[in-house]
């Protein structure tokens, strides 16, 4: 009973990597307000990983947690303490990452959904009609010149950096000649200020294995996820009698009910923290 309690814990915290190359990452500072109508902002760190083939956007956070919970994983792994998982994850802002590809520019959205761990994903073609503009300034380190855009219901403002030789940018946005160096939608609720880069010479892409299905469905599915969390292992829950879930987990305080209700909460927790997405909705939906 033990081991299969574990065995639970560990596939959903697992972490799947891929072959290593060279990347150049840089870093981006994101101000944004989670909730519309809140004057509250929040602040993250995202990373944009640069390789010949593509590129990588995600919280930073994501990356840190993983690293963080691979250590606790194995630690868990030996000695049962699952309690340690729980104290040693990080919470990111944002759970979903973005790749592109080079040179079509084809964007993959994925996140996980379900508590299985298992990653989804849909592909899309993002065209950004770019209005560049005469006017310059300099952001930091960099020589930088206006550009603005319509994306997901919001006007948006970016300063590109032709110093900087990749078309590339945070989240979904590409297509200047130069690395985004900072962009923010007109009404201040989202804003990405690059803030540092680093050479990676033996770089790992995170996510390997993603399921890929239309957006459609990934949006239904998304939905469905955030209605019922526990959804995806409602069926290996319903496998256990009534008295092995208030059984106490061994190395740990709770019983597996108890760690299950936690789980539910902290990704509730997650859900609700943000009502203001960077693409509105469609009015067409």
């Amino acid at each position: 009973m033990k081991k299969r309690i574990i065995t639970t814990f560990l596939i959903v915290f697992s972490l799947t990597i891929s072959a290593q190359e060279k990347a150049n990452r840089f870093f981006y500072e994101i101000t944004f307000k989670p909730k519309k109508d809140s004057t509250r902002m929040d602040r993250a760190i995202a990373s944009l990983d640069i390789t010949e083939k593509g590129s990588f956007y995600s919280d930073y956070t994501n990356e840190i947690k993983d690293s963080t919970n691979q250590a606790a994983l194995e630690k868990a792994a030996k000695t049962g303490d699952i309690d340690m998982i729980f104290k040693s994850s990080k919470k990111p802002k944002f759970t979903y990452s973005i790749a592109k590809t080079y040179p079509d520019m084809k964007i993959q959205f994925i996140d996980i959904i379900g508590l299985d761990g298992k990653f989804f994903g849909y592909e899309e073609q993002v065209k950004f009609s770019w209005h560049i503009l005469p006017e310059k300034k300099k952001i930091g380190a960099y020589n930088t010149q206006k550009a603005t855009t319509e994306f997901g219901g919001r006007k948006w403002v970016a300063w590109f950096s032709s110093e900087i030789p990749f078309q590339d940018g945070p989240y979904k946005f590409h297509g200047l000649p130069g690395l985004i160096v900072k962009i923010e939608d007109y009404e201040g609720n989202y804003s990405w200020l690059l803030s540092g880069n680093k050479k990676e010479d033996n770089y790992t892409s995170p996510i390997k294995d993603i399921k890929t299905i239309s957006k459609t469905k990934f949006e239904i599915a998304y939905a469905d996820f955030r209605k019922d969390p526990l959804s995806s292992v409602r069926g290996q829950l319903a496998g256990l009698k009534s008295e092995h879930l208030n059984m106490q987990i061994p190395g740990s305080k709770g019983t597996l009910g108890d760690m299950m209700k936690k789980i539910e909460k902290e990704t509730n927790d997650i859900f609700n923290s943000v009502d203001n997405p960077i693409e509105l909705p469609s009015k067409n939906k």
